[in-house]
């Protein structure tokens, strides 16, 4: 059966459009929301932001495109500029400041797929929330070398490509401009 209509048996020159019949469970999309704490007031001087976004907010859109899922960063410390943030709270639409520092993953997906997408996102987005010592911090270390890649001023330790190469190339993320 090709084409975008069906004809149906015994009934000559009926037709049934596709898009009439019937949705399967796997069709509809289902939207979910998932809640995560972050835990500032036992670790007060982690930059869990910044380690969630990562440079120019590169980490964060590769969780969302692996999942197909929306991470929102919400709460007190969410807005980067503190005056901005207190001029924001209490206005239509920011009532989240007056809460803690959260992470909403949001999934609008089919429904045979949703929960499962929801639960990657939620995984990774907790092993990025762990707090790691500095000198243990891998996740940081590379963050730093894309950055400076993304600065273009990284250099290998040994002779090579320039510093155009992303290490999460496979990622499908492209290299922001720089005006050369």
């Amino acid at each position: 059966m090709s084409g975008s209509l069906l004809r149906l048996c015994g009934t000559p020159g009926m037709t049934m459009d596709w898009q009439v019949a019937p949705a399967s469970p796997s069709s509809y999309t289902v939207k979910r929301i998932l809640r995560l704490e972050i835990p500032v007031d036992s670790y007060p001087n982690f930059n869990f932001v910044g380690r969630l976004l990562g440079p120019r907010g590169n980490s964060l859109k590769r969780v969302e495109a692996s999942t197909g899922c929306r991470v929102y960063i919400r709460g007190k410390g969410s807005i980067k500029d503190p005056d901005k943030e207190e001029k924001l709270r209490g206005r239509p639409g920011y009532e989240h400041l007056n809460e803690p520092l959260h992470i909403l993953i949001e999934a609008d997906l089919p429904a045979n797929i949703v929960e499962i997408r929801l639960r990657q996102a939620q995984e990774i987005i907790e092993e990025l929330l762990k707090p790691v010592d500095e000198s243990q911090d891998f996740i940081k270390r590379q963050q730093l070398r894309e950055l400076a890649m993304l600065n273009s001023n990284f250099r290998e330790e040994s002779p090579g490509p320039s510093g155009s190469v992303s290490p999460f190339n496979s990622s499908g993320m492209k290299r922001a401009k720089t005006g050369r």
